[in-house]
């Protein structure tokens, strides 16, 4: 039988790194696509929970960020899934605005490598929707 938890212990069930974090990656709701990976804390993972809008921890700002504080690009989270080794959390998002990605791109996979291992090379293979120039004032 499947264990199932309840209650206040569902974030003990998250198995968090030394740094008290967990790898997020953001998918689109309807087209699957992969739009972002990023890191969430407790109490990142707690907030999304409690106001359906993506949070996350920024290790480089070393404080909660609200996806969207800044460009307005906020998701909406549909449905948060947790992976088999409990080490990776699944948010299935609406995007807003369809930018996900700090370059402008709908994604942040948007290099695709071409080539082999002896010449190889990666290539942008998404438009840039937005200058980010337009979008980080």
């Amino acid at each position: 039988m499947e264990q199932q938890t309840t209650g206040g212990d569902w974030l003990d069930h998250v198995r968090w790194d030394a740094n008290g974090l967990v790898p997020a990656i953001a998918q689109e709701k309807g087209s699957n696509d992969i739009l972002m990976f990023a890191w969430m804390n407790r109490e990142a993972l707690a907030e999304t929970v409690r106001t359906g809008q993506a949070v996350y921890w920024s290790r480089s700002r070393n404080r909660l960020w609200r996806k969207g504080e800044e460009s307005g690009h906020v998701q909406h989270v549909h449905e948060i899934r947790l992976d088999c080794d409990e080490d990776v959390v699944l948010l299935k998002i609406d995007q807003v605005g369809g930018i996900a990605c700090h370059t402008g791109r709908h994604s942040c996979f948007f290099q695709k490598f071409e080539g082999d291992a002896a010449n190889g090379t990666w290539v942008a293979v998404e438009p840039i929707l937005k200058n980010p120039e337009h979008i980080y004032k």
